[in-house]
């Protein structure tokens, strides 16, 4: 088969500093876009199919698949859950622009440069590689298939940390100059487990009130954040946001669950339960961590785009 053209597109993971869950009832939050992220190679293809093939970052594929135009354009019905949401990803897509399907066909492949285990966007970076190869809003294409409050689609398309805040439901994106120079004392750590952002917000939905009352406090420990020069106040307001969230997820602190005894600062970020967790430590916490069976313990300049 020979292919007339090939395109690339490439977007970044995200961790989310502050402002889960309530970043969907417009608190401010902060986010940082990641050095990981995925790629999409769109190259032409026929017969009226997408050929395609997910790469894992160990260059092994987790997803393989002969997806027709039909099937597409009348989502079938199938018991493979990742080819259910990637076709009505792709169906919404083309809603969005009746053109994609117009075409012979195409040969597509997409490469994680993270374990997609860990959560760091495999769906948003997806969504936002297909949005930028079909030439369409990747925010309205998320909230059409996937859902969520798109601030990882904005960590996709900027190479900032920045904040996020929806206004009547519209992303309100700003950069912002965030580099501490505390890094060196921060550290990402992963929790084995890889959790579901869907059944997190509907959780969320059920119990969360009064969010004219937490969303302000949101934004102040948000705001407090980006301004403070001093780790120990930096980590203070973590705790305060991690005491604060606890109340109205009714959870409790991942601290206080798996690590009682660290000498140091640990906060949930994103779903809570899984994940990545962000660690503040006057030392490298890596033998702790290691000591409790979680071996992947990632610096912030490793880590975090910049």
């Amino acid at each position: 088969m020979t292919y007339r053209m090939k395109q690339t597109f490439y977007s970044n993971g995200k961790l989310l500093i502050t402002g889960e869950y309530a970043v969907l009832d417009g608190a401010l939050a902060l986010a940082l876009p990641t050095k990981f992220g995925q790629d999409l190679v769109v190259a032409v293809g026929e017969n009226k199919c997408l050929e395609w093939k997910s790469y894992d970052s160990d260059k092994k594929i987790w997803f393989e698949d002969v997806i027709t135009f039909e099937e597409i354009i009348i989502q079938t019905a199938t018991n493979n859950p990742i080819k259910a949401t990637l076709l009505k990803i792709l169906h919404e897509a083309s809603l969005a622009n009746p053109n994609f399907l117009q075409s012979d066909g195409f040969v597509i492949s997409a490469h994680l440069t993270f374990p997609r285990s860990w959560g760091l966007g495999t769906s948003s970076t997806l969504i936002n590689n297909i949005a930028q190869w079909l030439k369409i809003d990747a925010y309205e294409l998320l909230k059409n298939s996937f859902g969520g409050s798109g601030y990882d689609i904005a960590c996709a398309q900027h190479n900032t940390p920045l904040c996020y805040r929806l206004t009547q439901g519209k992303p309100n994106v700003t950069p912002v100059a965030f580099h501490p120079d505390f890094t060196k004392q921060l550290y990402f750590v992963y929790l084995n487990t890889k959790q579901s952002s869907k059944t997190a917000i509907a959780s969320y939905n059920s119990k969360k009130k009064n969010a004219n009352v937490f969303v302000p406090l949101i934004d102040s420990l948000t705001q407090a954040v980006l301004k403070t020069r001093e780790v120990q106040h930096f980590a203070s307001l973590l705790e305060e946001h991690e005491t604060v969230m606890s109340g109205i997820l009714e959870i409790d602190k991942v601290k206080d669950i798996l690590f009682s005894d660290f000498n140091g600062t640990v906060k949930s970020l994103g779903a809570w339960g899984g994940d990545f967790v962000l660690v503040v430590s006057d030392r490298n916490p890596t033998p702790y961590f290691e000591s409790k069976g979680f071996k992947i313990v990632i610096p912030y300049e490793k880590m975090i785009l910049s």
